[in-house]
C-alpha cells in the first residue's frame, strides 16, 4: 500500500489561514513570562523493560532515584498477555503516574479505514481500559503521526482511530492526550485541533514532541523554520515554540500542553563535539529549565530511559542493535543485559534539575536569549538561580552579582554535588546558585557575556582562572589555583618580552619564542606576541579581539570539535591597548617530525616516501584530516602546509594545527564549498597538479563530490595571489631591497 502523507492541502490551508490571521505572532515570545508555578510532577521519562523480571525492579528504582512521578509506557496489540502487562502492574503498584501510549502496529495504522481494523482497535481499547482505565494517569494516541514512515497513518485513518479512542476514553472517564505531533510543525497542530474541535473530539492534553536536537543547543534560534536570513528576526527558539504550541491549543480549546518525548542522541552530538556524553548531560538540564521557564507545558518527558543512543542509562549496545523503528515512535523494550547498564552523566543532571525546578515558582529570567542564560526559581525555603552559557562561551560571576551576594550563595554543580572551590565563572555546564529566601540577591548591571571569548569546558582535570590585574586581562588554564598563580607569576605579562631575533623561533610580524614551563622545567611553552603592525592593519585590528585572544579562541574551538592543536595555557592582553601589540598567547610546545608543507614540497621535487610511507598512503590521510576539520564546521582560513604538523605513530599519521588566530567556528551546516576550497587551495599549494587531483579526489569522495573546473580556477587564483605577494608585495619589496644592499 502506498504511504500517504498527512501534509494534505487541508493542513496547509488551515495553517496558512491561522498564520495570515496573525495568530502566530507573539511579541517577545522568545522571552519567558514572569511569575508562574512549575508543576510538582513536571518531569517524566519513557520506560520499558525486557524478558528479565529483574529489569522491572531496576527501572522502577531508577525512576524513583530521579525524583519523578511520571512515566510513559508504550503499549500495543498483544501486550496484555505478555511481560509488559506485568511491568505495567508494577509501575502502578509503585504509585507512578503512567501515561499509556497506545501504539497501533504499522500495518493496522495503514488500514484504519477498514472496518475490521477499526473493530480490532476497539477491542484492544476496551480490553486495556477495562483493566487499567481507573488507574492510569492518561492515554496517549498519535504516534508521531506527521512522520508517515514511522506512524503509518493517513488523514482519514487517523481520524477514524481517534474517533474510536476518544469515545472509549470518555466512556471510561480516562484522560486522552494527542495528537502527538513530532518536532515543531505547527500547521499540523492547527489543522488537527481545528478539525477535532469541530467534531467535539478534542484531547484533554495537547501533545507535541518538542525536539530541538537538530539545532544542537537547546537555546538556539531554529534556522529550519525560516532559514538563515530570517532566524534572528523571528526568534523562534525553544521558549517561543512551547508558547506558540500552547497558544494554538488554547485557541482551539485544548489548553494543557505536554511534550511526551524529546532527547539528544549521543551519536548526533558526536558528529560535531567529542564530549558527547557530557554535552548530553548539559543539554538535559538546559532543556528542562527552558521548558519550565516557558510556562507553557503541563508536563515534559525525556525519551528512552535505557538506550545507548539517547538514554540516561547506557546499555552498551551499538548502532547495529538499534531498532528499525525509531524509539520516539515505539519504545518496545529495554535492550541489552542488566549487568551492562550504566548511568550516563545525564542521569545525575536530570535528577538535579528535577529537584531544582519541580514545584518551584518561576520568578523571571535574569539573562536570556543572548548567549547567557540565568533563570530564577523560588521554593518555600530557597531561591535558585540556574546559570549557563551557550556552547563555547564563558561569563564571570563577579560581573553578574555583587560580592556579598556571591559570598552567601551555595553553588551546586549540574550533577548535584556542591562546588567546594570558589566558583568564578559560568560555562555551558549549568550551575545552581542557591540562597535562603531571606537573602537580598543583588545583581549588577544587565549581565552579558565577555566580548569575543571562547573556552572548551570539558577539558579533563583543568579549570579556567581569570587574570585581571595591573591593567591586564586574560585567562589561564590550569589544574588548580596554585598552578594558575605559578603561571601568572612566572609569565607575568607586565615583564614578558621577546628575545633577540637570533634566539626566537620566529621574529617577523609576530615574535614566537620558547620558555621553560613553570609547571615542569623539563618541558617548554611557546609564546606568541605581535611585534610589527602595518598602519592599515593596526587600524583594522582595533575593531577586533587581540591577536592573543584570537589565537586562544581558535585553539579552544578546535579542542571543542576534537581537532588536535597545541594545548592553550594562557592569554594576556593589555586593557585599552591602541597599539594592538601588547598581548601574549601561551601554549604548550608541540613536537613534530615534519609539517605537511615540507612533505608536499619534497613530493614535488621527486620524493615518493616519508618515514617508510609512500605518497599514495600519505595523501589520503591528509585529505581525511582536512575533511574531518570541515565536517566539524571549522573554516581555518590559514590552512597552509606549514600550519599542519605531522607525526608518525604506529604507522599512521597524526596531525596537529598551529597558528589558529584566523580560524572561524561555524554554527550551521552545510559547510560552504567556497570555504572548503579556500582552505584546500592553501593545503595543496606546494603539490603538483597530479598530486593535487589525487588528494582532492580522496577529499571529495566521502561527500559524493569532485574537483571541478571552477574549483581549479580557485586554486589557480590562490597561486597567482601568492606569486604576486612574493614579487610585488611586501615580501617582493623586501627581496629587492636585500638584493640591492648585497650588490
Amino acid at each position: 500500500m502506498k504511504l500517504e502523507s498527512m501534509l494534505t492541502k487541508q493542513v496547509i490551508f488551515d495553517g496558512l489561514r491561522y498564520l495570515l490571521a496573525g495568530k502566530m505572532w507573539m511579541n517577545n515570545g522568545h522571552i519567558p513570562p514572569k511569575n508562574h508555578t512549575v508543576p510538582q510532577d513536571f518531569l517524566g521519562i519513557c520506560v520499558a523493560s525486557n524478558d528479565n523480571p529483574a529489569t522491572d525492579a531496576y527501572v522502577i528504582a531508577a525512576v524513583q532515584a530521579l525524583g519523578i512521578k511520571n512515566v510513559r509506557l508504550d503499549f500495543t496489540y498483544g501486550d496484555l498477555t505478555v511481560l509488559k502487562c506485568q511491568f505495567l502492574e508494577k509501575l502502578l503498584n509503585a504509585n507512578l503516574q503512567v501515561c499509556l501510549h497506545l501504539v497501533q502496529p504499522f500495518e493496522a495504522a495503514q488500514n484504519m479505514q477498514n472496518v475490521d481494523a477499526q473493530h480490532t482497535w476497539q477491542v484492544f481499547l476496551d480490553e486495556v481500559l477495562n483493566r487499567f482505565g481507573g488507574r492510569i494517569h492518561y492515554v496517549e494516541v498519535g504516534t508521531t503521526l506527521n512522520r508517515k514512515n514511522w506512524a503509518g497513518y493517513n488523514t482519514q485513518g487517523f481520524y477514524a482511530a481517534w474517533q474510536i479512542v476518544h469515545a472509549s476514553c470518555q466512556a471510561h472517564q480516562v484522560k486522552l492526550a494527542g495528537p502527538n505531533v513530532q518536532d515543531f510543525e505547527p500547521f499540523y497542530n492547527v489543522s488537527l485541533l481545528n478539525n477535532l474541535a469541530k467534531k467535539n473530539q478534542l484531547p484533554n492534553l495537547h501533545s507535541n514532541n518538542l525536539f530541538t536536537e537538530r539545532t544542537v543547543e537547546p537555546e538556539r534560534f531554529d534556522i529550519r523554520v525560516f532559514k538563515y536570513q530570517w532566524t534572528r528576526f523571528f526568534k523562534i527558539n525553544l521558549i517561543k515554540k512551547a508558547r506558540l504550541l500552547q497558544k494554538i491549543g488554547v485557541d482551539f480549546g485544548a489548553s494543557q500542553l505536554v511534550s511526551p518525548v524529546a532527547f539528544w542522541s549521543i551519536y548526533r552530538i558526536a558528529r560535531q563535539l567529542p564530549d558527547a556524553h557530557q554535552k548530553q548531560a548539559d543539554y538535559v538540564a538546559r532543556y528542562f529549565v527552558l521548558l519550565a521557564a516557558s510556562g507553557a507545558l503541563r508536563q515534559a518527558n525525556w525519551g528512552a530511559l535505557i538506550c545507548a543512543r539517547e538514554g540516561l542509562i547506557d546499555n552498551h549496545l551499538t548502532d547495529d542493535d538499534y531498532p528499525a523503528l525509531e524509539q520516539v515512535t515505539f519504545y518496545v523494550k529495554a535492550q541489552g543485559q542488566l549487568k551492562h547498564y550504566q548511568h550516563n552523566p545525564s542521569f545525575a543532571a536530570f535528577k538535579t534539575v528535577a529537584a531544582m525546578i519541580q514545584g518551584a515558582q518561576y520568578l523571571a529570567p535574569i539573562a536570556t536569549a543572548a548567549g547567557l542564560e540565568i533563570h530564577a526559581f523560588q521554593h518555600v525555603d530557597k531561591t535558585v538561580h540556574i546559570a549557563w552559557t551557550i556552547n563555547g562561551k564563558i561569563a564571570f560571576l563577579q560581573d553578574i552579582y555583587d560580592a556579598q551576594t556571591l559570598a552567601q550563595a551555595t553553588i551546586v554543580h549540574r550533577d548535584g554535588h556542591a562546588i567546594n572551590t570558589h566558583q568564578t565563572h559560568v560555562t555551558e555546564t549549568p550551575i545552581y546558585l542557591v540562597w535562603p529566601n531571606d537573602v537580598q540577591i543583588q545583581c549588577l548591571a544587565k549581565p552579558k557575556l565577555p566580548q569575543d571569548l571562547a573556552i572548551h569546558q570539558h577539558v579533563a582535570g583543568l579549570q579556567y582562572f581569570r587574570f585581571n590585574k595591573m591593567g591586564w586581562d586574560g585567562l589561564i588554564l590550569a589544574k588548580n589555583q596554585l598552578e594558575a598563580d605559578l603561571i601568572a607569576e612566572k609569565l607575568n605579562p607586565e615583564t614578558l618580552s621577546p628575545p633577540a631575533k637570533n634566539n626566537a623561533l620566529r621574529h617577523a610580524r609576530n615574535a614566537i619564542w620558547a620558555v621553560a614551563d613553570p609547571r615542569d622545567e623539563t618541558k617548554q611553552l611557546t609564546i606568541k606576541q605581535p611585534v610589527k603592525m602595518y598602519p592599515h592593519k593596526a587600524w583594522l585590528d582595533r575593531f577586533k579581539p587581540s591577536k592573543a585572544k584570537r589565537s586562544w579562541n581558535g585553539a579552544m574551538h578546535l579542542m571543542r570539535r576534537g581537532i588536535s592543536t597545541a594545548m592553550p595555557v594562557a592569554y594576556f592582553e593589555k586593557v585599552n591597548d591602541t597599539s594592538c601589540k601588547q598581548n601574549f598567547y601561551v601554549c604548550e610546545f608541540v613536537p613534530a617530525q615534519a609539517n605537511v608543507g615540507q612533505l608536499f614540497a619534497a613530493f614535488t621535487q621527486g620524493e615518493t616516501h616519508w618515514q617508510g610511507l609512500n605518497k599514495s598512503q600519505i595523501l589520503p590521510q591528509v585529505a581525511e584530516f582536512c575533511l574531518n576539520l570541515h565536517q566539524h564546521l571549522i573554516w581555518f582560513r590559514d590552512l597552509s602546509g606549514g600550519n599542519i604538523l605531522v607525526n608518525l605513530v604506529d604507522g599512521k599519521l597524526q596531525f596537529s594545527l598551529i597558528d589558529t588566530a584566523r580560524l572561524r567556528n561555524l554554527m550551521y551546516t552545510p559547510f560552504p564549498r567556497q570555504y572548503r576550497l579556500n582552505d584546500m587551495a592553501r593545503v595543496c599549494h606546494k603539490l603538483n597538479w597530479a598530486d593535487r587531483n589525487t588528494l582532492m579526489r580522496h577529499y571529495f569522495a566521502p561527500i559524493n563530490s569532485q574537483l571541478g573546473l571552477r574549483d581549479k580556477l580557485a586554486f589557480q587564483l590562490y597561486a597567482i595571489k601568492v606569486s604576486l605577494k612574493r614579487t610585488i608585495g611586501r615580501k617582493g619589496i623586501k627581496r629587492l631591497i636585500k638584493r640591492f644592499k648585497n650588490q
